[in-house]
């Protein structure tokens, strides 16, 4: 019974019964824990990101020849590569190891995929625990203290890594409830009164949250993964004609975020408009290409050292420095400010970052990673594999990723590695499935031709 209405078994691939009990239950306290208790959510994934690979790679042998199989191995790679080259060209700044989990730790979505067997269920209630565990740890990480002082105006990171970090999990969060809230609230058709509670409180707390982490970028993101999310459904609704049946429940939810950004207006909007004018300077220095006079504030610091960057990247921008790349730019950029190399050791930009360490090619392993879960999650949801608000969820969340890794280097430490995986673990294992029901590739080259 327990089985079959909480986790159902897989339809990827079988294993044995002992290694799934084990697998299962340290993804449920990944999940849940990582960030209320990393003592405990931590070795969790870590046990769980090895057993998962371990079955993929001996009991999967319809999905191990699969995209992401592949470029997790082209990853260690390329990161092997830069390694080597620049122990000939830079010795002195090399590492005494290639660092291959630099790349590696964003293919634990293998992993998560494999243990989720291909159910949406079992995904949704991965992604549930992991909502409820931040939840609960924005209030006992940081306390209830930060949580008032950031009511009173004060920025807070909810005791999460540093402020940044805090608010990019928030605006996830609330990413995921809009556009699951009919999923969440509703059963049968109906809606179910505490779901209906839980749902609003849940959704309060992260507007609440992503309003006194004062994080732009997150607020950027989400000004544009929403909007996007709405486009695509009415996109969706009017090719296949529903766009009046559709067309209450949009407003619905335009309503309700309208609602929602009127009240932070009237409690935040001398917090918010504070914060969205500090950098106006700054901003216009930029469009007037006058870089060298920008001031070292928030955005000024991105942007000094984003030149730096571009400046080691000229130099070898194939294969780039290695793993220590983003450091290197910091601490051997003689025009950086000493207390800038003093207080930063990353350069606030993920993307920038990888370019750095491993050049073209490692930026190449990631947007091919992107470009086959994208292809997949579109193929699956077409054959009816993924539901439509997972496929939609996975389209916003790749805008959302995308823009706060511009702002932050996320993937680069646990909270984005965290993020990154289980959600990518639970668009992929769709398409794993989908790839097993339909006998088909995500990329098949060259193209079969029918007898």
């Amino acid at each position: 019974m327990l089985r079959s209405r909480l986790w159902e078994p897989s339809g990827i691939g079988r294993s044995p019964g002992v290694l799934v009990i084990v697998g299962v239950a340290t993804l449920l306290v990944y999940g849940l824990l990582r960030v209320l208790w990393p003592a405990v959510g931590s070795p969790a994934g870590t046990a769980m990101a090895l057993l998962g690979l371990i079955a993929v790679l001996t009991w999967g042998r319809e999905i191990r020849g699969s995209g992401p199989l592949w470029l997790l191995l082209l990853s260690v790679a390329v990161q092997v590569l830069s390694w080597v080259l620049g122990y000939f060209h830079h010795p002195e700044w090399v590492s005494s190891n290639p660092e291959v989990d630099r790349l590696a730790k964003l293919f634990i979505f293998i992993a998560v995929a494999w243990w989720l067997g291909g159910s949406t269920r079992n995904t949704m209630l991965v992604w549930g625990l992991a909502v409820l565990g931040y939840l609960v740890a924005s209030f006992v990480a940081g306390g209830l203290d930060e949580w008032r002082e950031g009511l009173e105006g004060v920025r807070t990171g909810f005791g999460i890594r540093n402020k940044q970090h805090g608010s990019m999990l928030f605006g996830v969060a609330l990413l995921g409830l809009v556009i699951f809230a009919r999923r969440i609230m509703t059963h049968d058709a109906r809606c179910i009164p505490w779901r209906c509670v839980a749902w609003v409180l849940a959704l309060g707390i992260c507007v609440v949250g992503i309003a006194i982490g004062q994080t732009r970028a997150v607020w950027l993101a989400l000004a544009v993964s929403l909007p996007v999310a709405v486009l695509i459904v009415l996109l969706w609704a009017r090719s296949r004609g529903m766009g009046q049946r559709m067309l209450r429940p949009i407003l619905g939810g335009v309503g309700v975020g309208l609602v929602l950004v009127v009240l932070g207006g009237v409690f935040f909007g001398g917090t918010l408009s504070e914060r969205l004018e500090t950098e106006s300077g700054v901003v216009v220095e930029v469009l007037q290409g006058d870089l060298q006079n920008v001031p070292y504030s928030s955005v000024g610091i991105r942007i000094h050292t984003w030149v730096a960057a571009g400046e080691w990247i000229a130099e070898r921008p194939l294969v780039g420095w290695g793993g220590e790349g983003r450091s290197l730019v910091i601490d051997h950029t003689a025009w950086l400010p000493d207390n800038i190399k003093e207080r930063f050791g990353h350069l606030h930009n993920f993307f920038l970052e990888v370019w750095v360490a491993y050049g073209v090619l490692g930026l190449g392993v990631i947007a091919a990673l992107a470009l086959w879960i994208g292809r997949g999650t579109w193929l699956a949801w077409r054959a009816g594999v993924m539901p439509n608000d997972m496929a939609l969820f996975g389209a916003a969340f790749f805008v959302y990723w995308m823009i706060v890794n511009q702002f932050e280097s996320y993937n680069s430490f646990w909270t984005g590695v965290y993020m990154h995986n289980l959600i990518v673990g639970g668009l992929v294992t769709h398409i794993w499935r989908w790839q097993l029901e339909s006998g088909r590739r995500v990329f098949a080259w060259p193209t079969r031709r029918s007898p």
